[in-house]
């Protein structure tokens, strides 16, 4: 990950192979490793107006403020599905021989669910299960950055309950408590040099994390709102022995130092992000909204580490990520009283520069466009259907970590991910679009 690390380990190659092979195994989009796809309508407004449309129950997790908006109880389920299209091409400076690693994402699945309930006419309770931190990479046969990352996957899903208060007509104000369950797994080849056959290392672990969403919602007219919400850092721990197999004469060099039969520590933070959002209704068949966000990804960027022997050591790894800035707009239309269509467009900055970009977490600016609609089949009932179009285009990537790792240099070229939501809305007196919620 073009990090060396100045760590007293009583093996340099620990430090070269161990460590600098398994840090922030994920593949991720956008400006960071956050989705603002989690299977609802807002996959089809590229999520511009995610603190302030509060059309329908996911508002419990982008802004909890917005449930007092919603009139009954209401429930909303989603699906979705991910596919991604990366490839690797190397430039010819690459020292390992291989391919470029076929397509590491194809088709990613995803699935949401949020319940509103109303306590009298200002208390709003909810509850969600979604997941929107994280993504996952599987390199094909033998490919040239197999010593960097072979499949990984870091990934949290959370379960929020919520609540919110109307203070006034004009302000409302709620928030949650965020516990997400998080999965990391990765393996990585390890070059035996001399003999034929690879070796490897995996890595896999579960942590929990508890973390909190606070939101505030003004509306000074029927029609025209706004809101903001912050939500806060999410520690997770992870802690797992390495499984090898098939080691060569590095084995040997681990195992006398104690370091095969012992567990390696990393601690990650879920960056912290703050989200202002407008939402104004043009007229009863038009409506407009956009976004300003801020994502702490310098934090994320420093990694715990550590290796539990009977000597405890360890690091904290920076990576030198840096803050993303995220801009949306986006607009619906009322066609007749039971079809809405929405569009939207939405800008991420990157995360990381070109020099310090990596085979395990190539990202980049991102573009996203999405088109979407909602469909009113009875009073109670609504269904949506969305799409959304995220471009990265071309990432080049220069890593150079010994004889063991070698050098890896190439880009990922014309990088595009494709989501598609459906969307299911059940409640009282459900309302959607303009001129609605």
């Amino acid at each position: 990950m073009n990090v060396w690390f100045a760590v007293k380990f009583r093996l340099p190659i620990l430090c070269l192979f161990l460590i600098g092979t398994w840090l922030l195994p994920s593949w991720a989009q956008a400006g960071g490793l956050f989705l603002t796809e989690i299977g609802t309508p807002d996959v089809g407004l590229a999520g511009a107006g995610w603190a302030a449309r509060a059309q329908d129950a996911s508002t419990l997790f982008k802004n909890p403020a917005g449930m007092t908006l919603l009139e009954g109880a209401q429930f909303q389920g989603g699906a979705q599905l991910l596919y991604g299209d990366i490839g690797f091409t190397s430039d010819g400076k690459s020292t390992p021989t291989g391919g470029g690693g076929g397509n590491p994402i194809d088709v990613f699945p995803g699935a949401s669910g949020f319940y509103v309930h109303p306590l009298g006419d200002d208390w709003r309770v909810g509850f969600g299960i979604f997941s929107n931190f994280g993504l996952g990479l599987k390199y094909k046969g033998e490919w040239v950055g197999r010593y960097y990352v072979k499949d990984a996957l870091l990934a949290g899903v959370s379960f929020m309950p919520t609540a919110s208060y109307r203070v006034n007509e004009y302000l409302s104000v709620g928030g949650g408590v965020n516990v997400m369950l998080g999965a990391v797994k990765q393996t990585v080849g390890i070059n035996n040099l001399g003999s034929t056959n690879d070796g490897q290392m995996q890595i896999k672990d579960q942590a929990v994390g508890v973390g909190g969403n606070i939101g505030v919602m003004f509306t000074p007219t029927r029609g025209t709102r706004f809101g903001l919400t912050y939500q806060s850092p999410i520690d997770l721990n992870f802690s797992d022995k390495p499984k090898f197999s098939n080691l060569g004469p590095i084995g040997t060099a681990l195992q006398n130092n104690g370091l095969l039969d012992n567990k390696l520590d990393v601690g990650i933070t879920v960056p912290q992000s703050l989200m202002f959002s407008a939402y104004h209704d043009l007229s009863r068949q038009w409506a407009i909204m956009g976004d300003v966000g801020w994502q702490d990804w310098s934090e994320f960027g420093k990694v715990d580490i550590g290796v539990n022997t009977a000597n405890p050591t360890s690091v904290v790894a920076n990576l030198n990520y840096q803050d993303t800035w995220h801009v949306a707009f986006g607009t619906q239309y009322r066609v007749n009283p039971a079809w809405v269509l929405s569009t939207g467009f939405a800008y991420d900055s990157s995360m990381v520069k070109d020099k310090n970009r990596t085979l395990s977490l190539p990202v980049g600016e991102t573009y996203k466009f999405g088109l979407g609609a909602l469909w009113q089949t009875t009073r109670t009932l609504n269904l949506g259907f969305s799409y959304e179009l995220t471009w990265v285009g071309d990432m080049p990537v220069d890593q150079s970590r010994g004889p063991l790792s070698g050098r890896v240099s190439g880009d990922f070229k014309n990088t595009t991910l494709h989501f598609f939501a459906l969307t299911v809305t059940w409640g009282e007196g459900v309302k959607m679009g303009p001129g609605g919620a």
